[in-house]
């Protein structure tokens, strides 16, 4: 039978008192939001693991680094692949109006992780004090000064385009080059990077290492050791992983696991 996905609570902030809300969970792999709504924007934000968000044009996945803004009234829905640590920060209509008007993925700062470890650990939704609605603005302070990223790992919308990237997807390993893989859509290699450039805003080189970088943290995140993951993922050496890991995150994939992949959901 095919595995049913567990839903995921979506949460109310229509009669919220404030500017801000503030939401704290915990989703195991395979959990989904059906597609919906809120007059809020919000801020989607996985602290471990990588989360996938679908809009009526888009498709935004993002590692821990980046959070997922989704203005007010966006219709969108939600899909985690591995257990994720979720973070959200729920903002007035009026406050996002100065917050971007379209999905968008923005990097989350130092600044703002740490104020939202703080809100999370005393488990505080709705800033009232002056101390903590001081905290509140500074971290949309922050958000507001953010520069948008049209999204760490774009979809296409042309169909021959979308055709490439779902196989790629599907197959991590697979080690086609630009012609070949412009050759099975039936478009010379010019016009495949053509499309690629205008619709992903990067090449097709650089989309499947972002592909296989967001992978390797579900594989992380999934207890798999280094040297399977880079097999998986189609390197030949573990080392020739851990090189372009590092080169995504910043540092190795094993201090990525100790410092952004929960350790038990």
């Amino acid at each position: 039978m095919p595995r049913r996905n567990q839903l995921m609570h979506i949460q109310d902030v229509e009669d919220v008192q404030g500017d801000y809300f503030f939401r704290y969970d915990e989703f195991g792999a395979h959990t989904e939001a059906l597609a919906h709504s809120h007059s809020w924007g919000h801020l989607n934000y996985a602290l471990h693991g990588s989360m996938r968000m679908d809009t009526a044009q888009l498709r935004w996945v993002s590692p821990p680094q980046y959070g997922i803004w989704i203005p007010p009234g966006m219709v969108h829905s939600c899909y985690v692949r591995q257990a994720v640590v979720y973070r959200a920060v729920y903002l007035t209509p009026a406050l996002s109006q100065s917050m971007p008007q379209q999905a968008c993925s923005l990097r989350i700062s130092p600044i703002v992780k740490a104020i939202l470890a703080d809100f999370a650990e005393r488990d505080l939704h709705i800033p009232d004090t002056e101390a903590d609605l001081r905290l509140a603005r500074v971290l949309y302070d922050q958000l507001q000064a953010t520069p948008v990223e049209r999204g760490y790992l774009p979809a296409a919308q042309h169909p021959a385009l979308a055709q490439v990237l779902d196989a790629m997807y599907a197959a991590p390993d697979d080690h086609r080059s630009l012609a070949e893989w412009a050759s099975s859509v039936h478009m010379t290699e010019r016009t495949l990077a053509r499309h690629c450039q205008r619709e992903l805003g990067m090449s097709l080189g650089e989309w499947r290492q972002r592909m296989r970088y967001l992978q390797a943290i579900d594989g992380l995140q999934a207890g798999h050791t280094v040297q399977q993951i880079a097999f998986d993922l189609g390197y030949a050496t573990a080392s020739a992983f851990i090189a372009m890991f590092q080169r995504e995150a910043q540092m190795p994939p094993e201090q990525f696991r100790r410092e952004f992949c929960a350790s038990a959901l």
